[in-house]
């Protein structure tokens, strides 16, 4: 159950304007979390729901047209990180895993969409190894804020459980009567 209620808070991250959240996005935290912890037949359900706000998103928020070429790329990398998850966290969610993750996850991302985005026919970058480079660059500043958001997302959701169950051990350890 707490894998949807991540997916709703990537949903509300996505749709919602975030200027104010300095650009955090709950959509790759919540992709790996879902992907350890869901089975392969629900990993469906993210990719549907986060394309249909990539299109609300969009149409309503930017108020472009929509052209589901350009997202491709995006819903690809959705499942992908859904897979990630289930590789790097489903049997052993560890600290060095969960780094992994919070690593592997932006940085696919990051390379895939730039890639797209310099490849792509309507684009400010000329087709060049400069220009390549140009469009890294230009995307830096949002691959910094993802590292972050997913890294807090995987903390949180893998660590809270954590704390608790210790915390709770310890507290029936100390009432227990001697």
């Amino acid at each position: 159950m707490f894998a949807y209620l991540l997916l709703l808070a990537a949903v509300l991250s996505h749709v919602l304007p975030h200027a104010g959240w300095y650009g955090f996005t709950a959509v790759g935290g919540s992709l790996l979390y879902f992907g350890a912890r869901r089975n392969w037949l629900e990993m469906a359900v993210p990719v549907v729901v986060l394309a249909a706000s990539d299109y609300y998103t969009t149409t309503h928020v930017f108020g472009y047209d929509f052209a589901w070429q350009a997202y491709v790329v995006t819903w690809a990398w959705y499942a992908g990180a859904m897979a990630l998850g289930h590789v790097l966290l489903r049997e052993r969610a560890t600290v060095l895993h969960g780094v992994a993750a919070a690593l592997l996850g932006p940085t696919s991302f990051f390379l895939l969409s730039n890639f797209a985005v310099w490849l792509g026919a309507q684009t400010l970058y000329p087709k060049t190894a400069g220009g390549l480079l140009a469009c890294f660059v230009a995307g830096l500043p949002f691959y910094e804020r993802d590292v972050i958001s997913t890294g807090m997302v995987l903390a949180l959701a893998f660590g809270v459980p954590v704390l608790l169950r210790r915390w709770t051990s310890q507290t029936a350890e100390a009432h227990r009567p001697v």
